[in-house]
C-alpha cells in the first residue's frame, strides 16, 4: 500500500508578501514570528515509528514534514501525492493545519482513508470525527498496532468495526473500539533510525508521576516501559555511525525513571567505545552521584530538569512530587561533574501568585542552573488541568474545534493582576535565559574528578578562553583533539579562535578550513566561519578591522533543514512511488531557536461555559 504520513503545518501560513487568509483560516491574530518554538518544526518521533513499522511490513511509505510550508506549497504537495492512505500527526498546536489538510486531501482524493493520531487526538478522537467529516479514523495513545491493523483491514477489504484503540466511521456513524493494550516489548518495535537519520532518540515510554499540567499518561498510559540495554546500544551504534555530527537528543519523558537500566547503558556505552555527546530530559528526584558520574563519563553533556517552579506551595499543587531542596542538590551533582543543567519553568500554574512567582525568581538565583527557559502554563486535552477546567466550567471543550490560538495559554486561576504581571514579565524575558558558566578553576576541578575526560578538556580551554589563559585554553583544546573528543570540529575551532586572539591569521584560516571538513553543523562554527568570511572579504586583516569569534562549546545542534526531519526542501522524487523514500542532503542550515513569545491570553476570551 501507498501510504503518505504527513505532519501539516499550524494554519495556513501565507507566502512572504502575500496577505494572512480573510476566512479564518491563517494565524491568530496575536500571533507573531518566533511564537512557534523550534521544536514545533521538528518532525514527531512517533510518526517516524509509525513509517517504521509500514516500511518493514513492505508498504511504501512517504513521510512529509510540511509544518513550516506554504499553504500554496501544501497544495502543490497534495496535488500531486497520490497515495492510497494518507495519516496524520496532530498536536495542540497544528490541530487547525491537521483539518485543513483533511479538508484539501478529501477534495482531490475523495475515497482515500485518512487518519489522525498523535497527542490532541488521544483525548478527542471521537469528537475529532464528529468536527471534521473528512476524517475517516482518530486513533489513541500509541498507535504503532493500530496503525498496521488499520492498513491490513482496508488492503483486505475488511470493516474497521470494533478496532481496538480508535474512533471510526460505520455506517455514517462514529463509534468508539475498545481500548488497545500498551505495547510491553518494545524491542518488537522497527526502530526509527534503521530508516532515517535523526538525532533525535526515544529509549522509553511513559512516566510514573502524573503532574497536573501534563499529557503523557494520555499517550502512553500510566507507568514506564524501557527498551533493553543492548537493543538501545545496538540502535546507539547504528546511529552513530551514520550521523554527521555526533550529538543525540534523548527525548525520553523522564530517561532516568530506572536509574540500574541507565548505569548499565552509560557502560555499555564506554565498553563499546560509542563517541557522541547527548542530552536527556528527566527529574531531579531520578539522580544520584553515582548515575551523573557515569552519565558524564558516557557523553552527556546537558540535563534538562523539568523543575517548574522554585515555590513549594506550586510543586505541591502541581503534585510535582519534588522539593526544593532535592532541586538543589540535584543540581549540585551534576555541576559537580560537569554536566550543564537546564530548567524548564512554568508560569500560572494553579495556586500562581505574584508571591511564588517572586519566589521562583529568587530561586534560580540561590539554583544558579546553566540555562532557563519559562513556558506559560498551556492547558492541553488529556491532562488533568483540563479535566478540572471544564468540570469547573471556565473552560468549553468546543474552543478547541472553534478557537483560533496556537496553544491555550491560560493562567489557571491567578488574579488578573497577577496575569498582568508575569505576562509583562514573561514578553521581556522569554526564550533560552544563559545563568551560570564554570570558572576555569571549578572547570580544571571537574576534569580531576573525571579524569582525562575530552569533553572536561573542551571546557576547561572555553573557561581559561573567557579568562585570557591563552596557552591553558590552547592545551586543553589539543589535548581533547588528542583524546578523539566526538566534535573534533569543535576542538579545531577552539584552537582557531584562540589562534585569532593572536592575530596569527594564516593558522586561524587554516584551523577553521580543517574544522568545517569535521563538523559543519555546529552552530558556533558556522557562524565563527560566516564572521571569517565576511571579515576576509572586506579586508580585515589589512585595514586592520576587530574580528570577534565566540569560543564557546555548548550542547547545541544547527540542524540542516532534511526532509522529513525538518521542514526543509522537497526531494524530487518525493511524488515517485516506485522508488524509495530519498534522504536529501540539502546544505541550508537553520538555527534553532529557544522558548515560544506568545504570553497568556485574556482568559474572558476562552470562558465559554457548556
Amino acid at each position: 500500500m501507498r501510504i503518505a504520513l504527513l505532519y501539516p503545518p499550524p494554519w495556513k501560513i501565507p507566502a512572504r508578501g502575500e496577505p494572512y487568509d480573510m476566512r479564518g483560516d491563517g494565524p491568530p491574530a496575536e500571533y507573531r514570528e518566533g511564537d512557534l518554538d523550534a521544536d514545533f518544526y521538528q518532525i514527531p518521533y512517533g510518526l517516524l515509528s509509525i513509517a517504521a513499522q509500514a516500511l518493514r511490513a513492505g508498504h511504501q511509505v512517504k513521510v512529509l514534514n510540511l509544518s513550516a510550508m506554504t499553504w500554496a506549497k501544501v497544495e502543490e504537495v497534495l496535488a500531486s501525492l497520490d497515495a492510497d492512505l494518507y495519516a496524520m500527526s496532530c498536536w495542540t498546536a497544528n490541530r487547525r493545519g491537521v483539518a485543513l489538510v483533511a479538508k484539501a486531501i478529501r477534495a482531490r482524493r475523495p475515497k482515500a482513508p485518512i487518519i489522525v493520531g498523535g497527542p490532541h487526538a488521544s483525548p478527542f478522537a471521537k469528537e475529532i470525527l464528529e468536527h471534521w467529516p473528512e476524517v475517516d479514523v482518530a486513533t489513541i495513545g500509541e498507535s504503532e498496532i493500530t496503525f498496521l491493523e488499520i492498513v491490513d483491514r482496508l488492503a483486505a477489504g475488511r470493516s474497521l468495526r470494533g478496532l481496538a484503540g480508535a474512533a471510526y466511521r460505520f455506517e455514517g456513524r462514529v463509534e468508539m473500539g475498545p481500548s488497545r493494550a500498551s505495547i510491553e516489548e518494545l524491542d518488537t518495535l522497527a526502530s526509527p533510525h534503521a530508516f532515517f537519520d535523526t538525532h533525535i532518540l526515544m529509549t522509553s515510554r511513559g512516566c510514573p508521576w502524573a503532574c497536573t499540567f501534563c499529557g503523557a499518561e494520555n499517550t502512553w498510559g500510566r507507568g514506564f516501559r524501557g527498551q533493553s540495554v543492548s537493543h538501545v546500544l545496538d540502535v546507539l551504534e547504528t546511529t552513530v555511525a551514520r550521523l554527521p555530527v555526533k550529538m543525540i537528543l534523548v527525548k525520553d519523558d523522564t530517561f532516568t525513571t530506572n536509574r540500574k537500566r541507565v548505569l548499565d547503558l552509560c557502560r555499555g556505552i564506554r565498553e563499546r567505545n560509542l563517541r557522541f555527546l547527548w542530552s536527556c530530559d528527566t527529574r531531579v528526584d531520578v539522580l544520584g552521584e553515582e548515575l551523573l558520574y557515569e552519565m558524564r563519563l558516557a557523553g552527556c553533556e546537558r540535563l534538562s530538569l523539568g523543575v517548574e517552579s522554585g515555590s513549594p506551595q506550586i510543586l505541591k499543587a502541581v503534585d510535582k512530587k519534588i522539593t526544593v531542596q532535592k532541586i538543589l542538590d540535584s543540581t549540585a551533582l551534576a555541576k559537580k561533574y560537569g554536566i550543564k543543567v537546564r530548567y524548564f519553568m512554568m508560569l500560572g500554574n494553579r495556586g500562581e501568585t505574584a508571591e511564588t512567582f517572586r519566589e521562583t525568581l529568587a530561586f534560580l538565583d540561590r539554583a544558579r542552573p546553566h540555562q532557563y527557559i519559562f513556558s506559560c502554563l498551556s492547558i492541553y486535552p488529556g491532562t488533568r488541568d483540563y479535566d478540572e477546567a471544564t468540570a469547573s466550567g471556565w473552560l468549553d471543550p468546543e474552543v478547541y474545534f472553534t478557537g483560533d490560538f496556537q496553544e491555550l495559554k491560560v493562567p489557571f486561576d491567578a488574579s488578573e493582576e497577577d496575569t498582568k504581571l508575569m505576562s509583562d514579565w514573561f514578553r521581556e524575558n522569554s526564550g533560552l535565559r544563559d545563568h551560570f558558566r564554570e570558572s576555569a578553576a571549578e572547570c580544571e576541578a571537574i576534569l580531576a574528578r573525571l579524569g582525562e575526560h575530552h569533553a572536561a578538556h573542551l571546557d576547561c580551554a572555553s573557561a581559561h578562553y573567557r579568562e585570557n589563559n591563552l596557552d591553558a585554553a590552547e592545551r586543553h583544546a589539543a589535548r581533547a583533539l588528542e583524546l578523539g573528543h566526538p566534535l573534533p570540529g569543535l576542538c579545531l575551532n577552539m584552537l582557531a579562535v584562540i589562534a585569532a586572539r593572536r592575530s596569527a591569521w594564516k593558522n586561524m584560516q587554516d584551523l577553521f578550513t580543517e574544522a568545517w571538513h569535521k563538523d559543519p553543523q555546529h552552530w558556533v562554527l558556522v557562524r565563527n566561519v560566516q564572521k571569517v568570511k565576511a571579515w576576509l572579504d572586506q579586508a580585515g586583516p589589512l585595514r586592520g578591522m576587530p574580528l570577534e569569534l565566540e569560543a564557546h562549546n555548548e550542547f547545541q545542534l544547527l540542524e540542516r533543514t532534511v526532509q522529513p526531519m525538518l521542514p526543509g526542501p522537497l526531494p524530487p522524487d518525493y511524488a515517485v512511488w516506485s522508488a524509495p523514500a530519498s534522504r536529501a542532503q540539502n546544505p541550508e542550515m537553520r538555527a534553532p531557536q529557544a522558548g515560544s513569545h506568545a504570553s497568556f491570553q485574556p482568559k474572558t476570551r476562552l470562558r465559554v461555559v457548556t
